[in-house]
């Protein structure tokens, strides 16, 4: 029987799920079941990407499980992104539309500006020059976030929202912004817990979704002896307490700060244990104690477009 997912209402009045499935780094001929086990589980959203070369197997799984009956579209929460060689205004909408094609969907759920800088257009996902360096562009997240915009009026999203953006990124956008985004997604996990960032961003109405809310276990540049968040001797000792799974423990810990989280997993059990964080709650001295963890330990830095001008994390306090 599938279970019951709470949502969260944004500040464009719809509803989006509390919990979804991450589908980076989810490997081709294995996302299609991870997501037609998901939907049979429980979940009602699924976060995807241009960037994930996935899309297509999402959309294959998405239209069975709407040819079986077992959901409508209207019941599901699909997430794209904007690619960093699609933020000419140009290309925005071709970037929608080649994701659209490949999910088999008529509209987005929610858009996001996957990053706020920008790769050399119409080039492959990190196109590089002889020397293995990354060729930016210097088209300017404003020129793509009316092109968003414009597509929210076509109808082909209906929500849109930010991606690893700063503080003063975020504010510039919304000093310019017809429409204000109504998500930011970003890394967050008790080692790097953004409470300064999500903070600022409910006070501007904008919900926080937290990416890698593990640890990222499993993020392909990861070295041998690397901090392992659900090994953390203190997470397992909480785990213990509660009876639960160390994930579980990170992803309550995230859903009682009010933010909604997007773990990844093709192993039908986990995908299964990571919904059932719905019967337990951390007591606030356990919260503040998760809170104590943080050590700005950034898992996802891409380093590969260090010193585009645009770079989230090299010019903002947070």
């Amino acid at each position: 029987m599938a279970s019951e997912v709470l949502t969260m209402q944004l500040n464009n009045g719809l509803q989006i799920p509390v919990i979804g499935l991450g589908t980076w780094k989810s490997q081709p001929g294995q996302v299609e079941q991870a997501v037609k086990d998901a939907i049979d589980i429980g979940y009602r959203h699924i976060d995807c990407a241009y960037a994930y070369r996935n899309e297509k197997e999402v959309g294959v799984a998405l239209k069975a499980k709407f040819g079986d009956g077992t959901v409508k579209r209207e019941d599901i929460w699909v997430t794209g992104k904007i690619w960093n060689t699609f933020h000419r205004a140009d290309l925005v909408e071709k970037n929608v539309k080649i994701s659209l094609a490949d999910l088999g969907l008529e509209y987005l759920d929610l858009a996001l500006i996957h990053w706020p800088f920008a790769y050399k257009e119409e080039q492959d996902l990190f196109p590089k020059d002889e020397a293995g360096n990354i060729l930016f562009s210097d088209v300017d997240y404003l020129e793509t976030w009316k092109a968003l915009e414009e597509l929210h009026k076509k109808g082909l999203v209906k929500t849109i929202g930010l991606s690893n953006f700063n503080k003063a990124q975020i504010t510039r956008i919304l000093e310019n912004a017809t429409i204000p985004p109504s998500v930011l997604q970003i890394e967050c996990h008790p080692y790097l817990n953004q409470k300064k960032l999500i903070d600022f961003a409910k006070s501007k109405g904008i919900a926080v979704t937290a990416y890698s809310p593990l640890g990222s276990p499993d993020r392909p540049w990861a070295k041998a002896g690397d901090p392992q968040l659900m090994e953390d001797p203190k997470v397992v000792e909480l785990a213990k307490k509660y009876g639960k799974t160390p994930a579980q423990i990170l992803l309550r810990y995230q859903i009682e700060r009010g933010v909604i989280v997007i773990p990844k997993s093709v192993t039908k059990s986990r995908i299964q244990q990571n919904l059932e964080i719905f019967d337990f709650k951390l007591a606030p001295a356990d919260i503040a104690h998760i809170d104590s963890f943080d050590c700005n330990g950034r898992f996802c830095p891409l380093t590969a477009a260090s010193g585009h001008k645009y770079h989230p994390f090299e010019n903002d306090e947070f």
